[in-house]
């Protein structure tokens, strides 16, 4: 058995077109065209995430002009967070959608360090000041 001598770029590669941030909602927009139901695609972040993007903001996709918003979540279906994705990576995903909407989901889990805001335990314990 030899080793393939040339790498193979993702044949469904799709580069990100623009990165916004408005209202707690990072918006990836993605090139004009059809995503079909139970395919896959290698979605590349091409843009930087603007500064001002929280770490708990959702992230949605629109494709080209359309200004309708597709969730993307993680394999267990949770929404991603901005904390979840970075730039210049890419991303396999697969679009599943319904008869009004759809998603992107996420085929593999995200390197999420450092952004859990998870609780350490039940009940949760909160302060108070003093004043």
């Amino acid at each position: 058995m030899s080793c393939p001598s040339v790498k193979c770029v993702c044949e469904r590669l799709v580069l990100s077109q623009a990165i916004t941030f408005a209202d707690g909602v990072l918006t990836i927009n993605l090139p004009e065209g059809s995503y079909g139901n139970c395919e896959r695609y290698c979605l590349l972040i091409a843009q930087e995430i603007p500064e001002e993007t929280t770490i708990a903001a959702t992230v949605s996709i629109t494709i080209g002009t359309d200004t309708t918003a597709y969730p993307l979540v993680n394999c267990n279906c949770s929404n991603v967070n901005a904390c979840q994705i970075y730039p210049r990576k890419i991303y396999p995903v697969k679009v599943h959608t319904d008869i009004q909407s759809g998603v992107f989901k996420l085929l593999a889990k995200t390197g999420c360090s450092g952004c859990s805001r998870a609780a350490s335990a039940l009940p949760i314990e909160t302060t108070t000041e003093e004043g």
